[in-house]
């Protein structure tokens, strides 16, 4: 293989992890979230059978304690679980360099993968259209979130959840505040819900189902739209589209409003207008402020929804970039993951597929 190959597969391969962390991330916070106390260390092996620790043994006192839990059973469930030392690797793994949007979008906006939304768009448009009545957020944006997590059902993860969250809680210790809450989630759910928790399958951060919820994030936003009794973000794609919309309706999302305005820098500003960007996304501002140091959108669309608003970078190849204004909306969908090469992924997958679903 020629060196410039070898750089390209390199390059591909810190891509796929990027991506792979987008679409787990939906709910798990960044590193500077994370609230333990406890040194970071890597640690190869686990220290022993699960339930036989005395981190462990503390975890499940608490649970039986605070929530009733039968301390035997959980016992059981965690002597079950298998420490997964790919995922530590997988947490620990450093991306020497963020991927540009030029080489981040081409997945996520990928031919096959609108053809795909649009399936599943025509599959559930009664669903998406009752979502869309009831909390305003547009069919094509819950299509969108569905598509770039999991390809619509096609990719939802082959982690045994218990195990992942088991590892991430007890052997993972720069995020163990952090998995324990989700893994007393995890097991809150597998009560609440009937079924056993060494049962699922899900990302090696525990998200789970089509829309990829972490266990807490399923408890406060899954919903039950086929109505059938409860929330199955495994099989009901129903109530995938319905927790969806209620996710981002529940974090504010503006009905009619709009997510990225292409915006227009004035010349004589434009260097000092880009060090306001970090990372490719700005503070955010009153409109008043944008406009007064040369940044405005190219075309007012009318009400842009509650200010402040951002400005957005998006490298368009490796010597041209193209600027957005972040309205409301879109830090909507960056609540269901920061990253704003994410959200702007689902966004545009979002225009693509409404534009090839319009008739002509």
């Amino acid at each position: 293989m020629s060196a410039s190959r070898c750089i390209l597969s390199f390059r591909r391969c810190l891509l796929l992890l990027a991506c792979a962390l987008a679409t787990c991330a939906v709910i798990v916070p960044p590193l500077s979230a994370a609230t333990s106390d406890v040194p970071s260390k890597r640690r190869a092996e686990p220290r022993g059978n699960y339930a036989d620790r005395d981190d462990v043994r503390a975890f499940v006192t608490e649970l039986a304690a605070q929530h009733g839990f039968d301390a035997r059973e959980v016992e059981r469930w965690l002597a079950a679980a298998r420490f997964q030392p790919r995922i530590v690797e997988l947490m620990n793994r450093p991306i020497l360099e963020p991927p540009k949007w030029f080489e981040y979008a081409p997945p996520f906006l990928a031919q096959a993968r609108v053809e795909a939304g649009i399936a599943f768009w025509a599959t559930h448009a009664e669903t998406l259209a009752r979502a869309e009545s009831e909390t305003g957020v547009p069919a094509e944006v819950i299509v969108s979130i569905i598509g770039v997590e999991t390809y619509y059902g096609r990719f939802t993860g082959s982690h045994r959840v218990i195990d992942a969250l088991a590892t991430l809680a007890f052997d993972y210790p720069r995020r163990a505040t952090f998995f324990r809450g989700e893994l007393k989630e995890f097991l809150l759910l597998a009560r609440e819900q009937k079924f056993s928790p060494l049962a699922p399958k899900g990302s090696f951060a525990g998200a789970m189902g089509l829309p990829q919820f972490m266990p807490g994030s399923y408890r406060r936003y899954g919903v039950d739209f086929d109505g059938t009794g409860r929330a199955d973000l495994f099989d009901s794609a129903e109530d995938a589209i319905g927790s969806v919309a209620n996710y981002l309706a529940r974090h504010d999302w503006q009905r009619g409003q709009p997510v990225l305005l292409p915006a227009r820098l004035a010349p004589d500003q434009h260097d000092a207008i880009v060090r306001r960007l970090d990372g490719g996304l700005s503070e955010r501002r009153l409109a008043s402020m944008w406009a007064a140091d040369g940044v405005t959108p190219v075309a007012w669309p009318g009400v842009v929804g509650p200010e402040p608003l951002g400005l957005l970078l998006l490298e368009e190849s490796n010597v041209e970039s193209s600027y957005w204004i972040a309205c409301h909306n879109f830090y909507v969908i960056t609540r269901y993951n920061r990253s704003r090469l994410y959200a702007t992924a689902v966004w545009q997958l979002a225009l693509a597929l409404k534009a090839a679903r319009s008739p002509p």
